[in-house]
């Protein structure tokens, strides 16, 4: 049984859009990935953590964005196909509405999780190594995925904190960090004195060479910050590598204790008073 003319039209004509769509294709993914990777060669030559993490980013994004490019040629090609066969496409586009939005309100908060990752990813609001807080968790990010965001805490425990949960993003090692250090001094000492010792320490630290790249600008006293029940406080900020807060802290207070003891200065703390009363009185 021979095939007529009308239906090797139709067959061509399916052909030529099957074909149309994979060339489509081809060139969006060929164009996300000619992005993609040149952005990521440009950030991971620098040879800086945070700068090979936006790399990873730059990957995940181009790979739902290759997905989604996916998801959209096959589906104009499949309805474009049929119309070229006279099967009637609106019902079926209809039907396809419909099953979207069932789907859509049964995944509300999958779909949330991941526009939100999206967001997290182009936006750049934290980084693989930042220390954050999320959803009343805080940690170290170890993984940025489009749904979840692992984090490490202090103690090892890791949390995987779904992105949609996600109010507010506190990072506190973006770029920069700041040390707020509270250092208390008894209410018998000089607060000037101990003013003018505590703003020459922290000089004297930041212009160490073992630590003056960790401290990248120069100390401040903000001077008396409380009047505290046992003590007079005296707030310092320091500004240091994200990589090294904690380290600079417990090294700017272990060379103030040691200042203190040198200077004669107190640092307060709890007393107690004990009265013997005489059993005769």
């Amino acid at each position: 049984m021979s095939i007529d003319a009308a239906v090797w039209t139709r067959i061509w004509q399916t052909a030529a859009v099957l074909a149309g769509g994979a060339v489509v294709w081809l060139i969006v993914r060929f164009a996300i990935n000619r992005w993609s990777d040149r952005a990521r060669e440009r950030l991971e030559s620098t040879g800086d953590l945070k700068d090979r993490a936006r790399g990873q980013r730059l990957g995940t994004i181009a790979g739902s964005m290759s997905t989604a490019a996916l998801v959209v040629v096959v589906v104009v090609a499949v309805l474009m196909g049929l119309a070229v066969w006279g099967i009637p496409i609106a019902p079926m586009v209809a039907s396809l509405s419909v099953v979207g939005i069932a789907v859509g309100i049964g995944a509300q908060s999958l779909v949330k999780d991941v526009i939100a990752g999206l967001f997290v990813l182009i936006e750049d609001q934290y980084a693989v190594g930042d220390v954050v807080e999320l959803a009343g968790v805080s940690g170290t990010v170890e993984e940025l995925r489009l749904r979840t965001t692992v984090l490490r805490g202090l103690d090892g425990s890791v949390y995987h904190v779904p992105n949609g949960e996600v109010r507010v993003a506190k990072n506190v090692t973006h770029d920069y960090s700041r040390l707020v250090i509270d250092v208390s001094v008894a209410y018998e000492e000089s607060v000037d004195r101990a003013m003018s010792v505590v703003a020459d320490e922290a000089r004297s630290m930041a212009a160490d060479p073992d630590w003056d790249e960790r401290i990248i600008e120069e100390p401040i006293v903000l001077g008396v910050d409380e009047l505290a029940e046992s003590g007079v406080t005296i707030r310092v900020l320091l500004t240091t590598d994200p990589d090294e807060r904690w380290t600079v802290k417990r090294e700017f207070l272990r060379r103030i204790k040691n200042r203190f003891d040198a200077e004669g200065i107190e640092i307060p703390y709890p007393h107690v008073t004990i009265d013997r009363r005489d059993d005769r009185a």
